[in-house]
Order: structure tokens, then sequence, then C-alpha cells
């Protein structure tokens, strides 16, 4: 997942608890064993018409709950809170997997998983869809400013962020993975590296980068940052990148030739989950094209339903032309993050330095 973003906390509070009509509802426990569905997912991740809309039709409640990293959904899960609907990244769901954390799915239960676009099925986390159904899928890449960034100066890739041309008009993502994706793959190494050499070379890059460039670390910001035209350049998410390429025609979106991260964010149901049955109803929602096209434009990330994708970037699309929405697909150089907490670790060690010049 690859994006860290603020929770909204008056939306949620309307959200949380707001129920669905009370008529049907014994009809609908006794169809699924409870009238109440618990979804834990990332704030600002959904339309949140969606929510009424699927309590109306299915006259139960969903109590909705967000979080702002991987990291903090699975510090909750561990402490034994029980959701019905988890929305987390490719790595955590390795993760959650190994550890026992997920329930098989009844993918019978879930019909619109034949709408998937080939480019998130067989993913290596979960190849056969055993535990996860895609929900979003982006990449990570360059937005910048058209007036300002040459374009031969682009043809460096990612150390284009290390040209003095541009100090001090950089955002950087305040998160260690992808701040050491982006040296790691400047350098011509995997993002999912455990050579120590490496790792030490990729923190150089960046303690190089914040000499010469101090660039301005940031997470949210950079959207709104980007759309005022603050910094000529700015390492994004893909689906940010596709809202600041629709709120400012001055800007672009480039994807290194050196390789970038490619993310799937999936809807899992945890092993301690109360309502599966519900769960899987959601899940098959979610899939539909009406829903997953008011969704997709809503968010601004790329949907996993390939004809809701083909159409929303197509003549006529709310994102014709945005060359920010549909991720690059089928390049080697291109990779999923894997759960490694040793690197993650390490990573973590030496992110603090590289913020605080040591």
């Amino acid at each position: 997942m690859k994006k860290v973003v603020a929770v909204l906390l008056a939306a949620m509070l309307l959200l949380t608890g707001c129920g669905g009509s009370s008529a049907g509802s014994e009809d609908t426990a006794a169809k699924y064993d409870s009238d109440t569905l618990k979804i834990y997912n990332v704030g600002e991740y959904i339309d949140t018409a969606i929510i009424s809309d699927f309590e109306q039709e299915y006259g139960v409640k969903i109590v909705y709950e967000v979080f702002d990293s991987n990291e903090m959904m699975y510090t909750k899960l561990q402490s034994g809170d029980s959701y019905d609907i988890l929305v987390p990244s490719d790595y955590m769901i390795q993760r959650l997997i190994g550890e026992g954390a997920l329930q098989e799915l009844d993918l019978s239960l879930i019909p619109n998983i034949e709408n998937l676009t080939d480019e998130v099925k067989n993913l290596p986390f979960d190849p056969d869809n055993t535990y996860s159904v895609p929900y979003f899928w982006g990449s990570v890449g360059i937005v910048y400013d058209k007036t300002v960034v040459s374009e031969d100066d682009l043809k460096a890739g990612w150390e284009v962020l290390r040209n003095p041309n541009y100090a001090g008009q950089i955002y950087m993502y305040d998160s260690e993975r992808d701040s050491f994706m982006v040296a790691f793959k400047a350098l011509g190494y995997s993002m999912n590296t455990q050579s120590e050499a490496e790792i030490q070379e990729a923190y150089e890059w960046l303690m190089e980068q914040r000499k010469i460039m101090e660039p301005v670390y940031v997470a949210d910001e950079v959207i709104d940052g980007m759309i005022n035209g603050n910094k000529a350049m700015a390492v994004v998410y893909s689906g940010d990148a596709a809202t600041i390429l629709m709120e400012n025609e001055n800007m672009g979106f480039y994807m290194p030739e050196q390789g970038t991260n490619l993310w799937v964010d999936c809807m899992v149901v945890p092993a301690n989950a109360e309502n599966p049955k519900l769960a899987h109803e959601f899940i098959n929602y979610v899939l539909d094209y009406d829903i997953a096209y008011s969704n997709s434009e809503w968010v601004g990330y790329a949907s996993p339903h390939k004809d809701v994708l083909a159409d929303l970037s197509s003549a006529g699309g709310y994102f014709e032309g945005n060359e920010a929405y549909v991720p690059r697909q089928g390049y080697e150089m291109d990779e999923v993050f894997e759960d490694n907490q040793v690197l993650k670790e390490r990573l973590t060690q030496l992110w603090i330095k590289v913020k605080a010049g040591q």
C-alpha cells in the first residue's frame, strides 16, 4: 500500500455505527448469522456512498473503522480486535497468511471475482486468491512540473531526484520503504535486497540526496503541494498522481526505467472474523461493475475490475489521457514488496538517521 492517508474523523463518525433499515434485519441475521459487518480499511479509501448503499440493500449495519498504515492494522489485529474485512497491502497479506491469521475464501460466494483484470491475478503472495481479493492497485512514480523540469533530465530516472538544478524543489515520501525503494532502484538493486552492502549504499544515496537537494519529507501533503505547484518534483503513488494531474494541467507523471514498486491492496477475511458470510457478500458487491466504477472514480486509484479499468481510462472516461491512472504492466524491473521484517527494521533504523542528517 502503497499510501499513508489522514483519517477524516468527522466522516468516519458518520459511517461508524450508522445502521441500515430495521426492516428485514431478522431475516438478514438468519441468512448471514449477523446483521453487522465490521470493516477495517485505510482512511479516504472508499466511496462513502458504498457503505450506506450496502446497508440499505442488505438491511445491515456496517461498523467502518480506518487505519493509517499496515503496521497499525497489524498491531490492532494482534491485540485481539475482531473485524470481518481488512484491506491490507501485498507484503502484509503475505505475513498474515504465514501466521495463519486469515481465513480461506469461498470463491463460489464471490462470482464477481471473474471480473478481475489479468494483471492482478496470480500474485506471488496469494497466487490462487485463496485468501485475498484485489481492491485497488498501483505503482510509485515521479510527478513533475512540465513547465520547470526538463524532459532530458527525466531520462536520468530516479537520479533526477539528485539533480542539483532542482535543489530545494523535491518532495520525498516520509516512508522508509518508499524512499529506500527509490535509492535501491536508482542503484540497480532489488527493493527486496538482503545485502548489507547494498543497503548501506542506498543509505548513502539518500544521505547525499538530503545534503544536495534538501528534500521535504511529506505524506498526504504532497497532493495539495503538487496541485499548487509548490515543488518541481515529488515521489507519488499513482492514484494520488492521477488526482494531481486532474487538478493541475502543468503536471506530468513519469515512471523511471530502473523499475519501481507495484503494489496491490486486497480485501481479506481474518481468521477471527465473526461474520464471514456477510464479508463474502460485501467483497462480491465491491467487484460489481457499477460499484467498482464509482469507487475507483471517487478514490482515484486503478480498479482491479477489467471493464472499469478500461472504461475509466478510455475515450470519454473520467481518467481519459491521465498517464498516472493505469499502472505500468509487464515491466520486468518493477517489483512487489515482500514481507521481510529484518529488512524493514534495518531500513527503519537508517531512515531515522537520514531524516536527522546523520
